[in-house]
């Protein structure tokens, strides 16, 4: 590879000492096959060439998203593979602006003005085999101009409702609810935590000749032969809000809304999975009961909420222990007070071991917990008295719900994920309940 100095930002060439930050970093990446090929292809080929080589490599490697963030000695690209941001290569500035115009080229956004933040898609008719559409956002730093792009799901790929990772109990409980004549089912969680995988196999699950199946949503990732999906469209009109009311006049069995995200789309969500249509969607909420508060807080009486809310999935991504690379260790008194193991007999856990292969963090691909609370009479109760979310939690954990942590636990205690992985994504939602209760017992104190 022929050696070239970095352009500072100035546009001048520094000293050649600045050479060697770039190949440390190189050095340090995670895929050093990966690293090598696009070193290569750098050396050999225009930036603006590499482009469709990273897009292919990124879907090869099971990214979601690939990053471009500027520093003060180039770009640095990044896959975010298995939910976690990985290093993949630093590319000089130069090289950098070219390949980044390249980009937004293809994603067709103004390669004039990077003051303000813009968005852009890459179809997926543009890569021979590539099959996914791409979203493309810029913004400009102190350091020059950061692209992210988002892949999307293949939208041919769709799980059947089986292979998600419920367990028996919480796979007869979504069936139960599915088998509702109507009603409103709800699937929450943070950002990129597989919802929309989950309602896609649940109308997949639904889907038959005998049943008029409508989707909205923005975009859309997937298709369902045989349903009748909308995209939404802001800029003529056809908003999530416009959809809906012309949906309902058209005499759907199923309807799903990619997100309720505000109170209009809220109220007519709830109105209609009171008059006979089952209404699937998705909110960003913490667990289960949190999608009670956000209904209230889009104006939802909490008599409405017990009348049209049929169930909720709460789930989270852990990530998987390497099949190919792994070890059974013996829990020690860390993992066991995590694990809630009593006694003293030793229980056996797995751990990754780091390789190239998975970008040294033992990982390899995800895996959901969920957690689903079915509305009983108790609970719709609760809602009716208008109780606060933890409490009504509580009596469904009670009644048998298995939480979000406690599921967690048995994909560890299966070997199927780590300590660290339950530890690092369930802990915020028993540090919050943690704190709910703790203010519950001052009330009660005082």
């Amino acid at each position: 590879m022929k050696d070239e100095a970095p352009l500072s930002v100035s546009g001048k060439a520094p000293a050649e000492v600045a050479e060697k930050p770039i190949r440390v970093a190189a050095m340090q990446s995670r895929n050093m096959a990966l690293v090598a090929e696009l070193e290569e292809l750098l050396s050999i080929v225009e930036p603006a060439s590499v482009a469709n080589i990273l897009l292919q490599r990124a879907v090869d490697h099971g990214a979601t998203d690939i990053h471009l963030d500027p520093t003060t000695l180039g770009t640095r690209i990044r896959f975010r593979v298995d939910g976690v941001l990985q290093d993949i290569l630093p590319i000089r500035a130069e090289k950098a602006a070219i390949l980044m115009s390249r980009i937004r080229v293809m994603a067709g956004m103004d390669i004039t003005d990077r003051r303000l933040p813009r968005d852009g898609a890459i179809p997926s008719e543009k890569f021979p085999g590539l099959l996914r559409d791409i979203r493309v956002g810029s913004s400009l730093t102190v350091n020059g101009e950061r692209l992210v792009l988002r892949l999307a799901p293949d939208p041919e790929n769709l799980s059947s409702l089986a292979s998600l990772g419920f367990y028996d109990d919480q796979f007869a409980a979504v069936k139960r609810l599915l088998g509702a004549p109507y009603g409103l089912f709800l699937v929450v969680g943070p950002v990129g935590s597989g919802k929309s995988t989950t309602v896609y196999s649940m109308l997949s699950e639904l889907n038959s000749p005998e049943k008029s199946v409508v989707t909205i949503e923005d975009p859309v990732e997937r298709r369902i032969p045989g349903t009748n999906q909308i995209q939404i469209d802001n800029k003529t009109g056809l908003t999530f809000v416009t959809a809906l009311r012309g949906t309902l006049r058209q005499d759907p069995n199923i309807l799903a809304i990619g997100e309720i995200r505000d109170a209009e789309t809220a109220q007519i969500a709830c109105r209609a999975a009171t008059s006979g249509v089952l209404v699937l969607s998705t909110l960003h909420a913490n667990n289960t009961a949190g999608a009670v508060d956000v209904l209230r807080g889009f104006g939802i009486s909490s008599t409405a909420i017990a009348d049209c809310l049929r169930g909720v999935i709460s789930q989270r991504l852990v990530r998987k222990i390497c099949e190919s690379s792994r070890e059974n260790v013996v829990a020690d008194d860390h993992a066991r007070r995590l694990l809630r193991i009593t006694g003293s007999d030793p229980v056996q856990i797995a751990s990754g071991i780091p390789t190239n292969t998975n970008f040294h963090t033992g990982y390899s691909g995800r895996a959901a917990v969920f957690e689903i609370m079915e509305l009983t009479r108790k609970i719709q109760d609760s809602i009716y008295e208008g109780e606060p979310s933890f409490r009504i939690r509580q009596k469904a954990i009670n009644e048998g719900m298995v939480s979000l942590e406690d599921s967690a636990r048995r994909k560890v205690l299966d070997k199927v994920t780590s300590i660290a992985e339950l530890s690092r994504v369930i802990s915020d939602a028993e540090q919050s309940q943690s704190v709910r209760d703790n203010s519950v017992v001052e009330q009660t104190d005082g």
